[in-house]
């Protein structure tokens, strides 16, 4: 199967016109009870109904009289796609006709009351379409065979001598026909007596097409709405700073140099934080918090640095670990092997970093709560914030918005139970804002990691035997799962244990070692970094045995056609092999993530100075569907800058027990001048999963350009960020 190869070229004209075509076919409404037809952007996109609509055939789907069609959407936008993907695969069985589509935010408080209709409202582990997909299908059969069956019944003929298409249903042996806004007060009123079978891939008809997602239209003339935009009447303003210690507590804080401020409400105390709350802007609150000196008491985690964190994390390398794969036998293997490598690598706590950062606006009554907040899972969003009221979850409204960047980062929703606790002491409406320096140095990071490698190589320099093991944080401790005994956490190994190599003797082994810094979701947790090491470490054995890294992978893949289409479609599109100027090189890498495999070739230049030019990459995606092939390849090109950004600048510091990095000054990210060309070529498999498209193309990129710049210089990088490292030509 050929890959489709989406360009991120897009001429003036080109987008001018797209965007046209996305306004005059579309309109979103987030949470509307009534979103504007087609073609109009509300006033006023927020919601304050249960999440009904007139005219409704059943929660998910509601048909006007004049045929526009508004559809559903559970989950969260922030940029991925699925906004726009979930409905087209309703569309796709409704049989509607797209260009009369608005779609909504379901209500999170109608999924409570109505036993969790629209089920799980996450948006996370790029899962939005893969754990969707049989429910949107199913949702768009029924409401079709119920339209079907309407019009059989006015006509009082068998339905199945009827079909639909583009809003209407047609009775074949006579022609006539009816509009779905004609049909829909009647279909609302049947219950079919089993539901119908939904298509399978190969009979889809709208999908896979590229359309312009929905939300850019909105996102570029300025009418979107996200968590941050929220507007209450009688709201005020907040401000806030934690410990900066994770674990700390709020000793003390001499309010007295506010006494008299004009504009200043409330300070307000925490247990571990300290807020300042306004009337009338977010800027006053913000001044005035910064005039205060709160005192902490951080414990002994106020004493750690990150040069005790690397080496006790380096120290248990010789500890007791768990095994989470272990083929063939490897301690006997090694004693045959004709050469061994040896190799530790590292990759440091990361930042999520998120355009917008953390908000929540609250207005708490004595008998219902209403949050607006730009949340990854409105559904936990609403349990959170029932319980750190105390009202009944079916008091509680949560009106999403858009979110200005997640990564994972935004399905915690610490800050809705910080703007409620404010609220509760404030008696009115507030509107809490983070800090960008808040919003870095409290975040939930991506873990500190460090992964030993030992394997052996046989006279034909591939590898024989190969050991894995890893020492990390344990991502689930933060959430507050528990895992039964004996039982491994998946990130802890992810990217290693699950690698496609055919290798006959392999053991990887984890170890859980927490310290006070709390560890998240970071795009494609655990993959991001291992991925890394283990790509890194395999260009080693190949470099050291004369064989070409790309050659070496196409060995130990030989039983893998898949990994190997989308490995030789990196190599090939990206010029594999190809004469480069000195001082260039490319590297190449591979992964699986999300039930989703993706290659990527990196083409890089180093200056005598050291400067990195990260100049063209390339990605081979295998997402094995699709819905939307533009998504998926915007998707693909966010992944790349994302961890290209991380793999480049990204480094949480420890110091005294807290981030250093504050702000995008010390927290570097990719500017455009430095933004690679990047070409996607998109080659969906088939088979019997549906793969993640938000997540697969973020690990690979760091390894590939590490690998790269091996080729281009000779120094081999087994700790990130690249820029601690020295690349000049006069370096050692």
């Amino acid at each position: 199967m050929h890959g489709t190869h989406v360009t991120p070229t897009v001429s003036r004209r080109h987008f001018i016109l797209t965007a046209a075509t996305a306004a005059g076919g579309f309109m979103i409404g987030i949470g509307a009870p009534r979103a504007a037809h087609a073609g109009t952007v509300p006033a006023q996109p927020w919601n304050d109904d249960n999440g009904y609509a007139p005219n409704e055939i059943d929660a998910w789907i509601a048909i006007d009289p004049d045929d526009s069609i508004l559809i559903r959407y559970q989950r969260s936008e922030m940029g991925q796609g699925s906004m726009t993907a979930l409905p087209m695969m309703i569309t796709e069985e409704l049989q509607c006709d797209w260009s009369k589509v608005r779609i909504e935010y379901a209500s999170a408080n109608r999924n409570i009351r109505e036993k969790k209709v629209y089920g799980a409202m996450f948006s996370h582990g790029s899962q939005s379409v893969r754990a969707s997909q049989k429910m949107m299908q199913q949702v768009g059969a029924s409401a079709r065979e119920r339209l079907i069956a309407a019009a059989a019944a006015r006509w009082n003929v068998p339905a199945s001598e009827c079909s639909a298409a583009q809003s209407v249903v047609t009775h074949k042996p006579s022609g006539q026909s009816l509009r779905y806004g004609e049909l829909a007060a009647d279909a609302a009123k049947i219950t079919l007596s089993a539901e119908p079978a939904i298509k399978t891939p190969a009979q889809f008809t709208f999908i896979p097409r590229p359309l312009p997602r929905v939300d850019v239209v909105h996102k570029t003339d300025g009418s979107a709405k996200f968590g941050m935009d929220a507007q209450v009447p009688g709201m005020v303003f907040a401000a806030i700073t934690a410990c900066p210690v994770p674990g700390g507590k709020l000793k003390s804080v001499d309010e007295s140099v506010l006494a008299g401020a004009p504009g200043i409400l409330k300070v307000v105390k925490l247990d571990n934080a300290v807020a300042v709350v306004a009337t009338d802007t977010y800027w006053r609150a913000k001044r005035a918090l910064s005039r205060l000196q709160p005192e902490w008491d951080t414990g002994e985690a106020g004493k750690v640095d990150s040069e005790q964190l690397s080496k006790m994390y380096r120290a248990a390398l010789d500890e007791p670990m768990q095994t989470a794969r272990n083929d063939g036998n490897v301690d006997q293997a090694f004693s045959g092997g004709a050469k061994t490598f040896e190799a530790i690598y590292e990759t440091p706590y990361l930042s999520h970093s998120p355009m917008e950062p953390m908000n929540a606006t609250v207005n708490l009554q004595p008998d219902r709560l209403d949050v607006w907040v730009g949340t990854q899972d409105a559904g936990e969003a609403l349990e959170a914030a029932a319980k750190a009221s105390g009202l009944q979850p079916e008091q509680v409204y949560v009106h999403n918005g858009f979110i200005g960047g997640g990564f994972g980062r935004r399905d915690a929703n610490d800050e809705v139970k910080q703007a409620i606790a404010i609220a509760k002491a404030v008696q009115r409406p507030v509107k809490l804002v983070w800090t960008r320096e808040e919003d870095t140095r409290q975040d939930k990071f991506r873990p500190h990691a460090v992964v030993a490698f030992k394997a052996a190589t046989g006279p034909d320099g591939l590898p024989t035997a190969w050991s894995m093991r890893v020492v990390t944080s344990s991502i689930l401790a933060s959430v507050g799962v528990k895992l039964p005994p004996g039982k491994i956490e998946p990130q802890t190994v992810a990217g290693l244990a699950d690698n496609g190599y055919n290798v006959p003797n392999m053991r990887v082994q984890s170890l859980v070692k927490n310290t006070h810094l709390p560890v998240w979701f970071w795009r494609a947790p655990g993959v991001n970094q291992h991925t890394f090491a283990i790509e890194s470490f395999l260009d080693e054995m190949a470099v050291a045995n004369g064989i070409d890294p790309y050659q070496m992978r196409r060995k130990l893949l030989a039983n893998k056609p898949d990994w190997l289409k989308v490995l030789d479609a990196a190599a090939e599109k990206g010029d594999w092999g190809k004469p480069l100027p000195q001082g260039s090189g490319r590297g190449i890498a591979i992964c699986t993530d999300c039930d989703s495999l993706c290659a990527e070739v990196a083409e890089v230049t180093v200056k005598p100075d050291g400067q990195v030019k990260v100049n063209r990459v390339t990605v081979a995606l295998d997402t094995r569907y699709m819905v939307n092939p533009l998504t998926i390849a915007e998707q693909a090109e966010g992944s790349v800058i994302y961890n290209l950004s991380a793999a480049l600048y990204g480094k949480i510091t420890i110091k005294d027990g807290a981030a250093v990095q504050g702000n995008f000054d010390t927290y570097r990210m990719v500017r455009l001048a430095e933004a690679p060309k990047i070409d996607v070529y998109l080659m969906p498999s088939g088979g019997k999963v549906w793969g993640g498209a938000g997540e697969p193309a973020t690990p690979p990129i760091a390894a590939a350009v590490a690998n790269a710049i091996f080729a281009a210089t000779g120094k081999r990088l087994r700790s990130l960020p690249i820029s601690d490292h020295d690349l000049s030509s006069g370096s050692a």
